[in-house]
């Protein structure tokens, strides 16, 4: 999913532009209103704006960049203002933050909005994105297509990242009950087919020498 950061505090704008990418996030970078209109497009996901621009309110640039389609928006400002705060909900904010804030408290609220705003569920792993509602995989913006064996894997990975899952889970995972008819070497086999798909992002799935598999860094 593509997060459009509008932030002028470098460091903090560098401190979310890390986080956010390590989630998994793709991330756009303005500094400015003029650099928002410039490098903001249709198909960001989420907006995360500071309120005080060099150039302008981040309120009016909210208003700007939603006239030809929504966009959801949490905003951050230094200002425990009610004032800012019930403007920014008028005009449509989905949430709101005051400096300083927790990244993990953000990502949280971050969680919330997207679930809200797509109604589905969203799980992430670098920039492989899975919506397992419609069964569908996304990198970056490319959808890929998967075998139902493939999609169940990877959905197991994705949904117990950074744990060691033993070729035996797997093998109950993808087969059930009928898991003992099928020959252990077959989780190699998937394993293999499905990171050649992933391709760049096949980095994700690591062996673990003696145990199984992980996926996360």
């Amino acid at each position: 999913m593509v997060i459009g950061i509008i932030e002028d505090d470098e460091l903090l704008k560098k401190a979310l532009d890390t986080t956010l990418k390590r989630q998994g996030y793709i991330t756009v970078l303005a500094g400015s209103k003029k650099e928002a209109i410039q490098n903001i497009n249709r198909y960001v996901d989420l907006l995360i704006v500071d309120i005080g621009l060099p150039d302008g309110d981040g309120i009016s640039l909210y208003q700007e960049l939603q006239r030809n389609q929504k966009i959801p928006a949490i905003f951050l400002t230094a200002r425990d203002d009610e004032r800012d705060m019930l403007k920014a909900f008028d005009i449509g904010a989905d949430d709101y933050v005051v400096k300083p804030f927790s990244m993990k408290v953000l990502l949280k609220r971050m969680e919330v909005v997207l679930r809200r705003t797509t109604g589905e569920n969203v799980f992430m792993c670098g920039e492989v994105v899975l919506y397992p509602e419609r069964k569908q995989v996304l990198i970056g913006k490319k959808e890929i297509y998967l075998t139902v064996k493939e999609y169940q894997l990877l959905e197991y990975f994705i949904m117990n990242q950074k744990q060691v899952l033993t070729k035996e889970m797997i093998l109950e995972y993808l087969w059930g009950i009928d898991s003992e008819s099928i020959d252990i070497n077959t989780i190699s086999v998937i394993v293999s087919r499905l990171k050649k798909k992933l391709g760049a992002e096949s980095k994700l799935i690591n062996n673990v020498f003696g145990m199984g598999y992980r996926m996360g860094e």
